[in-house]
């Protein structure tokens, strides 16, 4: 796994999408954040207008610490969602597995950055890792070459990546539309 997160509103907004797209007939889904992370707020707001467009109840949950998992997640289960976020915080992805172990365990369907995707998550979705370390050394070289960083544009990440595990899929029951498998980058079997 890289352990690297990238903070974009609109990345989790797609996620949403990318869920409802893949489980037409989930209504009621969970969203995981890390309350201490204060981009958060920005991506919950995002979130709720994306699941009002899509008519999605988005019930979020809060996790501050690995301590805190085992009440978060008998939480996210006693109130039953169709499916649960996963959001792109550094907590998470170093306990991606863990994670993806409790959702399997009771049977539900997820959705959350690449890395978790390939261990075991439903979905991955998320920033192009390497794309982003090319384009790192184009300003790299550019710097070396005399120019001034402050000069240099801030640029967006402009290459995603869509996830589909087909062996968690299988485990959980679930076919995965064959639309978004053809959508998908990479299909673990």
């Amino acid at each position: 796994m890289t352990g690297l997160t990238f903070f974009s509103p609109e990345l989790n907004a797609k996620g949403l999408e990318l869920l409802k797209e893949g489980f037409p007939s989930a209504s009621r889904v969970a969203i995981l954040l890390n309350p201490g992370n204060p981009l958060n707020a920005p991506v919950l707001r995002a979130m709720m207008l994306t699941a009002n467009a899509l008519k999605l109840e988005l019930k979020p949950f809060e996790a501050r610490t690995l301590d805190e998992f085992r009440g978060v997640f008998s939480k996210i289960i006693e109130t039953r969602p169709d499916a649960i976020v996963v959001t792109d915080d550094t907590l998470f992805v170093a306990n991606a597995r863990r994670i993806t172990e409790i959702l399997a365990n009771n049977r539900l369907p997820s959705i959350g950055f690449v890395d978790f995707a390939q261990v075991g998550g439903l979905v991955g979705y998320g920033v192009n890792f390497p794309d982003l370390w090319y384009r790192a050394a184009y300003f790299v070289d550019r710097i070396l070459k005399g120019a001034k960083p402050a000069d240099l544009p801030v640029q967006q990440p402009t290459k995603f990546e869509l996830v589909v595990n087909q062996k968690t899929a299988k485990a959980l029951g679930i076919t995965i539309p064959p639309q978004l498998l053809a959508r998908a980058d990479e299909v673990i079997e």
